[in-house]
């Protein structure tokens, strides 16, 4: 029987993963911070991504490459605006900025998965484009006040209080939450 591990701490994912039906463990890798900003910076945001989610997936898969039956699952998101890729702010003015660069506008939410198991891998993208109503900086401010933000690429979670700040998306809503749950469950092998 196989066993699942998803190499992510965070609870959205896992969410996502449980919503999914999958039975699966969490032991969650640092394996991004090998990777600089410059080498990051010449990539696309759907090759940012994929390679992040393989470097997480390695990082756990290493630890039972021995073990045939394992799986292991790295995820990886980032916002995209006019081909500058949102992170997670680092502070209050950095998620201030980035919320007024997406007020009144579109931008793409894009999230790299990589599927190990065997000595097999997998890695693909999905993209979903978000839309924002316009906001006022009262409401920036409040939003970034509720500390939501911090965590988040893009400074904002749509599963959250920025919820009422969607207008529209196209693609799966899941994918911006942190995994896209109908495109891993028909990749998975």
């Amino acid at each position: 029987m196989r066993k699942i591990i998803l190499a992510s701490a965070s609870p959205r994912r896992q969410e996502i993963m449980t919503l999914g039906g999958f039975h699966y463990e969490v032991e969650a890798s640092d394996a991004e911070e090998e990777i600089s900003k410059e080498e990051l910076d010449r990539l696309l945001p759907h090759e940012q991504v994929e390679m992040l989610a393989e470097c997480k997936a390695k990082d756990v898969y290493t630890r039972y490459s021995d073990d045939e039956a394992v799986m292991v699952i790295g995820a990886d998101t980032v916002v995209s605006v006019d081909d500058t890729v949102l992170g997670k702010p680092s502070s209050k003015e950095e998620a201030v900025a980035m919320l007024r660069l997406l007020s009144g506008r579109s931008h793409e939410v894009y999230t790299g998965v990589c599927m190990m198991q065997g000595g097999v891998r997998k890695v693909f993208s999905c993209l979903t484009e978000v839309v924002f109503y316009q906001l006022t900086e009262e409401e920036i401010e409040a939003y970034v006040e509720s500390g939501e933000c911090y965590d988040k690429a893009g400074a904002y979670a749509i599963q959250g209080g920025a919820a009422k700040f969607i207008r529209e998306i196209k693609g799966d809503y899941f994918n911006v939450v942190g995994l896209p749950l109908s495109r891993l469950y028909h990749e998975i092998w």
